[in-house]
C-alpha cells in the first residue's frame, strides 16, 4: 500500500491517504513479460490516481512512506514538505518536517528534525534533584553577541509533581521506564 500527501501551496499537508498498490502501477507492456521496464509502482502514476480520485487536476501530492525509509519521515497533516535539504548524508533532499519550533531552529546532517542551533548543556545530578531543566530560550539567543553564539540554553524549575518530594520513589539507574524526562538526563 502506498501513502500520499496533499499539500496546499505552502507546502503544508493537509490531508495523507493511502492508494492500493494496484492503483499506482504502470501497465504493464506485452513484450515486457518479466516486468523489467514496465508494471512498476511509480509516484507520478500514484499522483495522477489522487488527483482523479479528489476530482482535482491541479492538486499538488507527494508520496510518503511509513517506514521512512525516504523523504525523512512519514508525512502527517500540518508538517511541511521541503526541498533542497541537506540532510539524510546527501547534498539535496526532500523531506516532511514539523512545522519550525522557533526561529533559530536548524536541520542536521544526519537526521530529518529541527534541533537547536547549540547543543544542551549535561545534566549535573544536583540539577535533576533539585528538579530543575535546561529550556531553550529564543530571546538569550538571540541577545546573544558572542561569534558564533554559545548561549540560549537556560536552567529553570521544572513543575512540581501533585505528589509531596518526600513521597518521592528513589531513582534507579536500571529502570527509566516511569521517568519522563530521561532524554534529558546526562549522566
Amino acid at each position: 500500500m502506498a501513502h500520499f500527501a496533499q499539500l496546499d501551496e505552502n507546502n503544508i499537508v493537509t490531508n495523507v491517504i493511502y492508494v492500493e498498490d494496484k492503483d499506482i502501477t504502470t501497465p504493464q507492456a506485452w513484450w515486457d513479460p518479466f516486468k523489467i521496464f514496465t508494471g512498476k509502482e511509480s509516484e507520478e502514476v500514484g499522483i495522477s490516481f489522487c488527483r482523479y480520485l479528489y476530482n482535482d487536476p491541479d492538486s499538488k501530492w507527494v508520496q510518503t512512506c511509513p517506514d521512512n525509509t525516504f523523504r525523512g519521515v512519514h508525512a502527517g497533516i500540518g508538517m511541511t514538505y521541503m526541498t533542497g535539504v541537506k540532510t539524510l548524508g546527501v547534498a539535496s533532499t526532500d523531506i516532511f518536517i514539523e512545522q519550525q519550533p522557533f526561529p533559530s531552529a536548524i536541520i542536521l546532517p544526519d537526521h530529518p528534525f529541527w534541533t537547536t542551533p547549540i547543543d544542551r548543556p549535561f545534566f549535573t545530578r544536583e540539577q535533576w534533584e533539585d528538579n530543575k531543566i535546561w529550556t531553550w530560550d529564543e530571546d538569550v539567543y538571540n541577545e546573544d553577541t558572542n561569534n558564533p553564539k554559545v548561549l540560549g540554553w537556560v536552567l529553570t524549575q521544572r513543575n512540581p509533581p501533585d505528589i509531596p518530594r518526600s513521597e518521592w520513589t528513589e531513582y534507579d539507574e536500571n529502570d527509566c521506564s516511569e521517568c519522563q524526562s530521561t532524554d534529558l538526563i546526562d549522566w
